[in-house]
């Protein structure tokens, strides 16, 4: 066997350090907590990344040390930040009702998915209206041949921006390709191979 995992636990303890015990669920809380307040972001505790490469020691009690000595406030402003929080995160998990969950169930199942599915025609849509032409999704047949729609007389395939990689390996689309990527609120859409924006 090559390949072996070996788990964060397992790590601390080759490490001399002590493997902390949290109360069930709570990690991932503060983990929320964490990306919603950013509290532990480089301007707060610095850029741990390269800190780390910096300090010439092996023990975990040294580089603590090190750590507290070149960024004495870090861990107590990020604690507050932190804290804080996790106070938005009670005040609304007392908030959540039955009515709230549903609604948010429904969100997801009906609401997103029919967004994250249909969201092909949009691309097309847009890409016309910017190019002052018209779009149509393709037929069965189109479909079969890697085309997705139209844009005017324009056949389309449209990917996820992490097919670019895998493009050619087993595919041979021979249209113009759109590439897109989800972000936090909608996606990002490269129209690249249409048309240049001036």
């Amino acid at each position: 066997m090559s390949k072996i995992k070996i788990s964060f636990e397992q790590i601390k303890k080759y490490l001399g350090s002590s493997v902390e015990e949290f109360p069930k669920y709570s990690t991932q809380i503060l983990n929320l907590a964490n990306q919603n307040s950013q509290a532990t972001r480089p301007k707060i505790v610095g850029q741990l990344s390269e800190l780390i490469q910096e300090f010439k020691g092996n023990k975990i009690e040294k580089w603590e040390e090190w750590y507290l000595k070149k960024y004495p406030k870090a861990i107590e402003m990020a604690t507050n930040k932190l804290k804080d929080m996790v106070i938005n995160l009670k005040s609304s998990i007392n908030k959540i009702d039955d009515g709230i969950i549903k609604k948010w169930v429904k969100d997801l199942v009906v609401v997103k998915t029919f967004i994250g599915l249909k969201f092909q025609e949009a691309i097309l849509k847009k890409g016309a209206e910017m190019m002052k032409k018209n779009y149509r999704l393709a037929t069965p047949n189109e479909e079969s041949k890697g085309i997705d729609g139209f844009i005017g007389d324009i056949p389309v395939s449209i990917k996820p921006e992490t097919y670019k990689i895998k493009r050619g390996l087993n595919e041979s689309i021979k249209v113009k390709m759109i590439y897109y990527e989800k972000i936090k609120d909608g996606i990002e859409v490269d129209y690249s191979e249409i048309f240049t924006f001036t």
